[in-house]
């Protein structure tokens, strides 16, 4: 609430800006000419003139002007309008009574009577109510003082987003303080006691804070955070931020766990001028369900360096293996049970003829495996270090032009990576049980690898096809700790590779389902021919297979990382179409389908079975935006020799209107998992009538109900897997949420967690994240708040 008391601050900001250039005066258009009256020039200090004009205007030169009957007085950005006024050129004094209305960058100030020094902004307004388009919220105040155009003072001032109706006098929540006083030189406002109160109710209060002005940062309590979970129990959290210098800051968040006990989680953030990073602790000294002391530390850090040097620094640990089941929000890889460690050093620089990186790192990584053998997973290999040098060059662009005359474009990349690695594997306590056995076994290995990465390519096209030659080598040069099965410790291989990629972009006028469109015809093939070179008997240090789409089906090597790189001698063959809207350029359908044909046979493949099967698998595409409301795509890998498709992804959706959508989709992977998926936003009472009031010109602030989640089902294990479900309620200026999330933690494990927030609109959130919850899960979520300013707008009217 602390912080949320900024939103009082605009009572003053209104008047206590300083004054900006005078806004020429457009002509009153009506039956009748308007009296007015132009007070003052614009002089050596650029103050703004001011102009008064009403239906009966009365001035003696230079004492005093008299105005009735709608008056305006305009000074700079200042409008202020009355029934009466007097304004003394003498002493600058304007006294307004009789509806008086006063508005300046989007805050509107309403009451009976106001007194004010116009040019050094000092006076009182008595009884004034007031309106902020910034965050639809407005509030009262038996007064308001200006001491001077920095210094204010509010006496028993409210604020709320609620709006007042004849059928609803009293606003739902409302934060009041008896006294604020608002030191815009400092950037401080103090609030003697601030109340916040619900339905009546008072539900936070404090005697006396402090709190920052606009957007600045301050110092202070931030509201409450509030969660349940089957691992932890019901959670308390008070954050306090510290603001510690402009370019640093802290949150301290003591909490308090029903069934683990206290704790403290912390943030340190800082942006200096060369370096920035944030540090996250969580610390649990004493946690009763596992009788020891828990934590989790991440870091992120980047920086610049003397010659143009940069590091990098993203570093996370835990406590223990099963940190992740217990206290998985206090973690922040995207690989809860691998984390990692990792400080990268590079620096590039430009050359006559390309550009040069070099680059240094160590990776770590923790593995957290837990007592389940069936549940671990490998360990990756770590770097201590890795060090290498890129270099890039591109020659002229015209090389090739005089050779092949009707070549639009053509020019030679090349590039060459250079690179040591030093390759180890973690403590034997975070290896997998089938690496230890390998380890036993002595078939798990340790060591050197230098290796060389170098290609050669001209690519040449013109407004519709391209064709790019490409000559690629992969030399590595290996020297272990342990001995191979033959006795050596040193060996190496060379394995070059020759690629041809080309493809076409035709297209012509169409039209699809009576719109008119233009249709694309894309045909795209790759021939690869590399020589086969037996790797089976060396080290593996981070190659991996790639999953098989159609961005890595256009790949030359089916594997990643440097170790491995199979076989080929073969045509990817691929065709894709194309219907674009012809007016705004959006893509109403998108089909596809490419197939990889062998000349010879494949003897290093992904799955370590030689292929001789000549046509792989064929994968199909197919999106399709074929009206607003209806999105659908979908991607399947067909086996021709089986007769079956092997992966399967459907995915639709449908979003008639605003907090209207559901999504489903099914995956299937065959011999592994198979899974359906209900994602949606929708309704449930009073979203119908809340829109057919707001376009009658009535009252928006009757309550709706919303409900939202997705809903995971593994076909194959027969369970629910990970879930959120969630239900809104809306009453238009507060919005209630309450939501259970479900994730799993093991083949037969999974927490659940109980998540309650509301919303004041215009003002803060308390309570738990349910939002981001919501938003994160939900295909085309949309939160239920957006900007209301503009209906609260009219109702405050």
């Amino acid at each position: 609430m602390l912080a949320s008391l900024s939103v009082l601050a605009a009572v003053g900001s209104l008047l206590l800006a300083d004054a900006a250039a005078a806004q020429p005066v457009a002509p009153e258009q009506g039956p009748r000419l308007r009296p007015s009256k132009k007070i003052g020039k614009p002089g050596a200090d650029d103050k703004p003139a001011l102009v008064i004009s009403a239906n009966k205007l009365s001035t003696q030169v230079d004492q005093s002007s008299q105005a009735e009957g709608d008056v305006e007085l305009r000074y700079g950005e200042l409008l202020l309008r009355s029934q009466k006024l007097s304004y003394g050129q003498v002493d600058d004094l304007a006294h307004a009574s009789g509806a008086v209305e006063v508005s300046k960058g989007g805050t509107l100030f309403r009451g009976p009577e106001l007194k004010l020094y116009v040019n050094r902004f000092e006076g009182e307004f008595l009884s004034p109510s007031y309106f902020f388009a910034l965050t639809g919220g407005s509030g009262r105040a038996d007064s308001v003082s200006f001491s001077d155009a920095k210094h204010l003072t509010a006496v028993n001032g409210s604020y709320s987003s609620c709006p007042i109706t004849e059928d609803k006098p009293q606003q739902d929540w409302q934060i009041t303080a008896d006294k604020l006083a608002m030191d815009f030189d400092a950037n401080e406002g103090v609030a003697t006691g601030a109340v916040l109160r619900f339905y009546g109710v008072p539900i936070l209060g404090a005697p006396s804070l402090s709190f920052p002005l606009g957007l600045a940062r301050k110092s202070g309590w931030l509201p409450p955070n509030i969660s349940f979970d089957s691992r932890s129990g019901l959670e308390l959290g008070v954050p306090y931020y510290w603001n510690i210098a402009p370019q640093r800051d802290a949150t301290l968040t003591p909490f308090m766990m029903t069934r683990r006990g206290a704790g403290l989680d912390s943030e340190f953030r800082y942006l200096e001028p060369e370096h920035r990073g944030q540090v996250n602790w969580a610390l649990l000294p004493n946690d009763r369900s596992t009788h020891s002391s828990r934590w989790a530390l991440n870091l992120a850090q980047d920086g610049e360096l003397a010659m143009d040097w940069r590091y990098r620094v993203r570093a996370e640990r835990v406590s223990d293996d099963d940190y992740w089941k217990d206290l998985p929000k206090r973690m922040q890889s995207p690989t809860q049970r691998l984390l990692l460690n990792d400080v990268q050093l590079a620096r590039g620089h430009a050359l006559p003829w390309g550009e040069a990186n070099a680059y240094a790192r160590v990776q770590r990584w923790q593995i957290l495996q837990g007592t389940d053998p069936l549940a671990n997973i490998d360990s990756p290999y770590q770097r201590s270090p890795q060090v290498g040098l890129r270099l890039n060059t591109a020659a002229d662009d015209a090389v090739l032009d005089g050779f092949v005359p009707w070549v639009r474009r053509a020019r030679l990349e090349g590039a060459v990576e250079l690179e040591y690695n030093r390759f180890d594997l973690p403590p034997d306590g975070q290896l997998s049980p089938t690496q230890l056995k390998n380890q036993a076994a002595g078939l798990l290995y340790t060591g050197q690898r230098a290796h060389a990465l170098a290609h050669v390519s001209a690519p040449m096209g013109g407004a519709a096809w391209w064709l790019i030659p490409r000559l690629a080598l992969n030399a590595a040069k290996y020297s272990l700790d342990q001995p191979l099965q033959d006795g050596r410790r040193s060996m190496g291989r060379s394995i070059p590779s020759f690629s041809l990629d080309h493809g076409w972009v035709l297209e012509r006028d169409s039209s699809l389902f009576g719109r008119p469109t233009l249709q694309t015809l894309e045909p795209r093939l790759l021939y690869v021919k590399t020589p086969y070179r037996a790797q089976s008997n060396l080290p593996n240090f981070d190659s991996a297979p790639k999953d098989f789409n159609f961005d890595s089906i256009y790949t030359e090597n089916q594997f990643s990382g440097v170790d491995r790189v199979n076989d080929a001698n073969q045509l990817t063959l691929g065709l894709s179409s194309r219907w674009i809207e012809s007016g705004q350029g959006e893509e109403i359908l998108r089909l596809g389908a490419v197939q990889r044909f062998l000349f010879s046979d494949q003897r290093i493949t992904p799955d370590g079975t030689p292929a001789n099967q000549r046509l792989s698998d064929l994968l199909l595409l197919a999106s399709a935006h074929v009206t607003e409301q209806w999105w659908a795509d979908g991607q399947v890998q067909f086996n021709p020799e089986a007769g079956r498709s092997v992966r399967t992804v459907v995915r639709a959706r449908y979003s008639p209107g605003p907090f209207r959508t559901v999504s489903t989709a099914y995956r299937l992977a065959r011999g592994q998992s198979e899974q359906l998926e209900l994602a949606w936003q929708w309704p449930l009472y009073g979203h119908d009538e809340r829109l057919a009031a707001k376009r009658s010109g009535g009252g928006t602030c009757s309550g709706a109900w919303y409900s939202a989640g997705r809903i995971q089902y593994s076909l194959s294990d027969r369970r629910l897997t990970d879930s959120v479900l969630g239900l809104e309620y809306d009453a238009g200026c507060w919005i209630l949420r309450i939501g259970a999330e479900r994730q799993s933690t093991g083949l037969s494990e999974a927490s659940t967690r109980l998540m309650l927030q509301m919303e004041l609109v215009g003002l803060s959130q308390l309570g738990s994240n349910a939002l981001n919850v919501l938003r994160d899960n939900i295909p085309g979520y949309r939160s239920l708040s957006g900007s209301r300013s503009a209906s609260q707008q009219a109702s405050y009217d």
